[in-house]
């Protein structure tokens, strides 16, 4: 059924005013100033990249579930990074027009769509079929044809590399030893490292002499699946 012209103009005006709100309410508050972000933030439509039964809450501050059940896509780690995650992620590694850069983790595409923006070359990965297929089509909606989707396990043995910066779209327990390997000279990744309650932005960058590595904001994210758990007991 065709919408009435009015009523599209509506619905575009109140997403608009929403994520006028997301940029100056959640976003610029989180410490992030690059320009060249929050651009991003305002062009690319971050409602089409979202499940349509979940389209009104794009722009809240909030993990949005990308199945029907949340708790369940919580568990499996199918979300949406809240915005303001996404975007202080994008700006802490310092993307270079150059960059070709890795994404663990692609859910529903808008990541790779930000990165996509920032960089060269996007290759993301996705454990989930069904997400890696619906990643490939909104990326192909929003006319972006610099992000590549791949089904494919990121805590596997990753070819292709090296990659100028890598993130992971999730949280993990630890950084992988195999993902630092794939950073060639000035190469940085971006992970979310920790167990809850206390996970912490991780980045780190490959300098000659080994890593420079710094945390510098705290959150809590739904696990990326099939890394690593150890134990947090120690004696």
């Amino acid at each position: 059924m065709n919408l009435p012209l009015n009523t599209l103009a509506d619905t575009s005006d109140r997403f608009e005013q929403a994520r006028f709100n997301m940029i100056e309410q959640q976003v610029r508050p989180w410490d992030v100033s690059d320009e060249q972000v929050l651009e991003l933030m305002e062009r690319l439509h971050r409602e089409d990249f979202v499940p349509p039964q979940h389209r009104d809450l794009a722009f809240t501050d909030m993990e949005i579930p990308l199945n029907d059940d949340p708790l369940e896509a919580v568990r499996l780690g199918q979300v949406m990074l809240a915005p303001r995650v996404e975007a202080r992620m994008l700006q802490d590694l310092k993307i270079k027009p150059a960059d070709r850069v890795l994404e663990i983790g692609s859910g529903s595409g808008f990541m790779a769509a930000m990165l996509a923006g920032l960089a060269s070359e996007v290759i993301t990965l996705e454990i989930e079929a069904r997400l890696a297929e619906t990643a490939r089509t909104n990326l192909a909606k929003a006319s972006i044809t610099n992000a590549k989707v791949l089904h494919a396990d990121g805590s596997h043995e990753i070819t292709g590399g090296p990659f100028d910066v890598i993130v992971l779209s999730g949280s993990v327990a630890q950084v992988p030893p195999a993902l630092l390997k794939l950073l060639p000279d000035g190469g940085r990744l971006g992970a979310i490292v920790g167990f809850k309650p206390m996970m912490r932005a991780t980045i780190m960058q490959r300098t000659a002499t080994g890593f420079a590595s710094s945390e510098p904001w705290d959150v809590v994210t739904a696990r990326l699946r099939n890394f690593p758990e150890p134990s947090q007991f120690k004696f």
